[in-house]
């Protein structure tokens, strides 16, 4: 199933162009991979990365959905894999002040 599909399918998306959108900016990755087309193939077990108005989700795909049905159907196809909370570096982010550009500065250090 293509990714702008299943984006839209699964609800993560209001319309199918913004799903597009969404993929050909390359904001969405793919089991780990950066994903430039909107017609990249999904399968089931593939793991997506989504940056959402929300913060970043991660979802591992279930299920291939056979049509954009109610919320709860969409929610059966796949599983949240960060729990809902905030991923690090999006935590880290947010964050401003010397604490937070020394854990910055620490994780380039060799």
């Amino acid at each position: 199933m293509r990714i702008d599909k299943l984006l839209w399918f699964l609800r993560f998306t209001k319309t199918r162009p913004l799903a597009q959108a969404l993929a050909e900016a390359g904001h969405v990755r793919l089991n780990g991979r950066r994903v430039e087309r909107s017609a990249q193939g999904v399968q089931v077990g593939d793991v997506l990365v989504l940056p959402l108005h929300a913060g970043v989700r991660v979802v591992e795909i279930l299920a291939l959905p056979a049509r954009r049905g109610p919320a709860s159907e969409a929610q059966a196809c796949y599983r949240a894999l960060d729990g809902g909370a905030e991923i690090s570096i999006a935590a880290r982010s947010n964050r401003s002040g010397p604490e937070a550009r020394q854990e910055y500065e620490g994780d380039f250090l060799p």
